[in-house]
């Protein structure tokens, strides 16, 4: 039961929707997976904006899903509501924040899921779980009613089993959404970035030959993405989520030195040197977009691990995902094959803002490529 916080099974014939514990459904309590916030929660007075939309097409909400405690940890692993189980391999990781949505759409118990994306809680799980899922531009999506971590970089987005069902995600947050067809004139660009094992790497390569040829770049300003999004995140994360530690035995104790040392950072003055490398990244990253259709990079650097030293599996999962909500680009997360492992790889796939059309079209031609 751990995929699920609450589980409601509401009657219908319209897609099945997993939503996240962090985005309001009318009549349940938002938890965001953590007691000290679950025993203050009252029930929504309405849905959020974007499960509005999803019911306005059809949608049935199956149930509110499972994640890392305030979406503050992207392994998935939640002492209080539980860790949801990886169906690739039951000893690994699920990946996190949106550990119960990625895990929902893998077992079939959902045909799409909404999670939240703030330094890759939509990707990685994917990429653990070998589906498929999508990090929206930021501000594309309205965050109302949405659990708030870090508003500068917080996005809602789409998972499913396949490109398709992301694209029905989309739909439902978007009513006529429809990709756009991938154009072979514009390359992909390979964005090389160290630490990577060399099969992921490799796998990456093959997948993306197949729609032709690929073009290296690099981003000098890639690297130090992460650290950027780290500042960002502790400075707004402490602002939303310090009252908490007033009630420290209701947070785990990762959490709980997690929200003291956002505060330490928040307090070392940081702020102003993220926002000024925010701006430089999003214009190093919008000058190689502006010569191809995507950038193409891993989701992980390995695949998914199995439950370890918490912060430390926190930095490894995280390495290569913050950057595109740092930028406030989309970014889409697919799975390939990964020979002589029973694990995937997953592909990253960045596009310009507001490109989501054509980044579901790429991600579309890469994945019947594939298949």
């Amino acid at each position: 039961m751990t995929t699920w916080i609450i589980k409601t099974d509401m009657p219908g014939d319209g897609p099945r929707l997993a939503v996240k514990d962090a985005i309001d459904v009318a009549g349940l309590p938002t938890t965001a997976g953590c007691e000290a916030v679950a025993e203050r929660a009252e029930p929504a007075a309405a849905d959020a904006p974007v499960v509005a939309a999803a019911r306005a097409q059809g949608a049935r909400v199956a149930g509110k899903a499972n994640l890392n405690e305030l979406c503050m940890a992207a392994d998935g692993v939640n002492p209080w509501s539980g860790t949801p189980v990886n169906p690739l391999d039951p000893s690994r990781v699920p990946g996190g924040s949106s550990s119960g949505s990625a895990v929902a759409v893998a077992t079939g118990e959902a045909d799409v899921a909404f999670g939240t994306d703030t330094s890759g809680s939509i990707r990685i799980p994917a990429a653990c779980c070998g589906i498929a899922g999508l990090k929206t531009t930021n501000g594309r999506v309205p965050l109302e009613g949405v659990h708030p971590l870090s508003p500068t970089l917080d996005v809602v987005g789409p998972m499913g089993r396949d490109v398709a069902a992301v694209v029905l995600g989309m739909g439902l947050i978007e009513p006529g959404f429809t990709p756009a067809p991938y154009d072979p004139a514009l390359p992909v660009a390979r964005l090389r970035v160290d630490g990577v094992d060399p099969a992921i790497d490799a796998a990456i390569d093959d997948a993306l030959r197949l729609l032709g040829p690929i073009t290296d770049v690099t981003s000098p300003l890639y690297g130090q993405g992460a650290g950027v999004n780290g500042v960002i995140v502790s400075a707004e994360g402490w602002r939303q989520n310090g009252h908490l530690l007033d009630a420290p035995s209701k947070l785990s104790g990762r959490i709980h030195r997690r929200i003291q040392q956002m505060k330490d950072v928040s307090e070392a003055g940081m702020i102003d040197w993220a926002l000024g490398a925010r701006k430089e990244l999003r214009a190093e990253l919008d000058a190689i977009l502006a010569r191809h259709a995507a950038i193409a990079l891993p989701v992980l650097t390995c695949v998914a691990p199995e439950p370890g030293a918490a912060d430390e599996s926190d930095l490894v999962l995280t390495t290569l995902t913050g950057q595109a909500n740092v930028a406030g680009l989309p970014a889409f997360a697919l799975p390939v094959p990964l020979p002589g492992s029973h694990l995937p790889a997953s592909v990253q796939l960045i596009g310009e803002a507001g490109s989501e059309e054509r980044l579901c079209g790429l991600a579309a031609a890469l994945e019947a490529a594939l298949s």
